[in-house]
Order: structure tokens, then C-alpha cells, then sequence
């Protein structure tokens, strides 16, 4: 078993103290152990940490020095994704289908890894966070069929991003556009200030994430993290309007 079977569930409502982030090991472990109940989690997240480990292994939590971010202000779309969403055929929703979506990432091959950290114990989680409200999905499709998507933890104006998937080239790229344009605009719903990419990624290196600190990433944390949004207003974002992208 991954999880800890002494350890307490906690729900929605409960929380822990984990170790402070500063004594994370070399490669950024702060903790092992523990379960992937709603309060657990959600305590990781608001503490700058978050849950990685294989099948069979303890549950491992992270925080990494430096951290991955991507700043709103930063965001960078090439020109050829840009014609891509205008004219790629490609049709985006949010919280539509949240199973598929966490399905789907830890199935979907990806170019360079041989297996998933997308356990049974991980889905069966985060789909719960999903009922509860905290966590997230955006899918992406071409003709009604699902071909790419992703999903994360929203904690006030930080979005933490967990994974994403592509059947066809670029869609879950068009569905993360997607995601930045309606989420950042002054009216929009959902307020996303952050992106927490947890490590670096070629597609977020492109789209103008970069590195910082641990500490500094620790106090956009308490910044941006308080602030819930309402209940519905992920699936509010269905009806924002997409600005229009220049060439």
C-alpha cells in the first residue's frame, strides 16, 4: 500500500503541519507517508507541497528549489499556435469531464517516460477534490471526441497544474491557452495570478515559465492562495469570451 493505514482521513475541512519546505532534501522531498485524503492534500498545496510517487511506493511530498511557475504577464504564444487556435477546429470546455481528463493523463504516452505517477490512489483523490470543489479539469476536442486536456488544484489565484494529455498535436496546448486567457482576464471568474508548474517542462518553458526561489514562491503561496472562488466559477468560464489573437 501507498498510503498509511494508521494515518487519519482528514476532510475538506481538516488540516496538518508538514515539515517547513527548508528541510527538503536535496532533490526537494520534504516528507514521506501519510494518505491522499481531501484535508491532507489541500494542506500539502497550501504549504507549498505537492504529492509524487510510483505504484507500490510511500507517498512522497515535494517542494522543489527552485520552482517552475509560469506568471500570467509572462505568457508567450508563438505564432503557429495562435493560427492553430483560430483554425485548428478545436473546441475547448471546462469541468465538462473530469474523469476522462485524469483518465486519459495517466494513460496517454508521453515522449521521453516510460510509465505514469498517475496512480489508482492518485485518481480516486484528486476526483474527489474534484467533487469537493477544488480541483479542476479543461478539455479539449475536435469533432465531440476528447483529444486533450488537462487538470490541477485551484487554490485561490493559484492554479497548481497536476498533468495534461494530447491524442492530437497541440490540443492540450490549446486548451491551456484557453485556460490563461479566460482565467486572467480583470472580470473573469477565476483569477488565476500563478501557474504552479512543480518542475520544468519543455511546454511550459515555452509558454514563458521560469524559475524561482523556493522562498519566493512560499510567500505567492500565502499571496495568492486565500481567496476562494465561487463554487461554480470554473465552470463559469465556459462563457467567457476568448479575446482575439493577433498574428
Amino acid at each position: 500500500m501507498s498510503a498509511d493505514p494508521d494515518f487519519p482521513y482528514l476532510d475538506a475541512t481538516e488540516r496538518i503541519a508538514f515539515p517547513h519546505p527548508d528541510t527538503a532534501d536535496a532533490d526537494g522531498v520534504v516528507a514521506s507517508g501519510a494518505n491522499l485524503s481531501p484535508g491532507v492534500l489541500l494542506s500539502a498545496y497550501e504549504q507549498g507541497l505537492f504529492p509524487w510517487f510510483e505504484e507500490g511506493m510511500p507517498i512522497l511530498w515535494w517542494s522543489p528549489d527552485p520552482r517552475f511557475v509560469l506568471h500570467p504577464e509572462d505568457l508567450y504564444i508563438t505564432r503557429r499556435l495562435k493560427r492553430v487556435i483560430r483554425n485548428g477546429g478545436f473546441s475547448v470546455a471546462f469541468n465538462t469531464d473530469f474523469d476522462s481528463v485524469i483518465s486519459l493523463c495517466s494513460r496517454v504516452p508521453r515522449r521521453g517516460q516510460r510509465g505514469t505517477w498517475i496512480t489508482s490512489d492518485m485518481m480516486r483523490s484528486y476526483r474527489e477534490l474534484h467533487r469537493l470543489g477544488h480541483a479542476h479539469s479543461v478539455e479539449v476536442f475536435r469533432d465531440g471526441r476528447l483529444v486533450g486536456g488537462l487538470y490541477g488544484v485551484l487554490l485561490g489565484r493559484l492554479f497548481c497544474g497536476e498533468s495534461m494529455f494530447s491524442i492530437e498535436r497541440d490540443a492540450s496546448k490549446v486548451g491551456f491557452v484557453h485556460l490563461m486567457l479566460r482565467a486572467c482576464l480583470p472580470d473573469s471568474p477565476v483569477q488565476i495570478r500563478l501557474v504552479d508548474s512543480q518542475m520544468e517542462t519543455g511546454h511550459m518553458s515555452a509558454f514563458g515559465a521560469r524559475h524561482i526561489p523556493r522562498d519566493e514562491f512560499l510567500a505567492r503561496v500565502v499571496q495568492f492562495g486565500g481567496a476562494k472562488p465561487a463554487a461554480d466559477a470554473w465552470a463559469s468560464l465556459n462563457d467567457v469570451v476568448v479575446p482575439e489573437l493577433n498574428s
